[in-house]
């Protein structure tokens, strides 16, 4: 009975372990997926920059003009919707006077208040 309950105790602690790992490998592959998707779509936007002087009003429109086939699913948030948004700010002429140029998107972050393995939370990540 005793090495029943030891091969018992022994199994558990091993299931355990086993538990966290995998519960740690999942967080790891959704931040992969996650600074992956950062990283495609910051890329589509200096692309899009760069071809026509002017960043892109919405993440939308960088999927309407071609730049992103869709935009991604953020894996933390489970949405399309929830990506944030930073705007551009407006440039200076060399006179000095702001530009009238139209403000667009010109960094785009995971809308998750989450934190990630590593104690920074995704919402700041470069």
């Amino acid at each position: 009975m005793v090495e029943l309950l030891v091969v018992t105790t022994i199994l558990m602690i091993l299931a355990g372990l086993g538990l966290v790992q995998y519960r740690n490998s999942v967080t790891r592959a959704k931040e992969a997926v996650l600074k992956e998707d950062l990283f495609r779509m910051r890329d589509a936007i200096d692309q899009f920059y760069a071809d026509r002087a002017q960043y892109p009003s919405s993440l939308d429109e960088l999927v309407s003009a071609g730049y992103l086939r869709a935009l991604p699913v953020d894996p933390f948030t489970q949405s399309k919707t929830t990506w944030v948004t930073v705007n551009a700010e407006a440039s200076v002429t060399a006179a000095g006077a702001a530009a009238a140029a139209e403000q667009g998107v010109y960094d785009v972050k995971s809308g998750s208040d989450a934190t990630s393995l590593d104690g920074t939370p995704y919402a700041d990540w470069n």
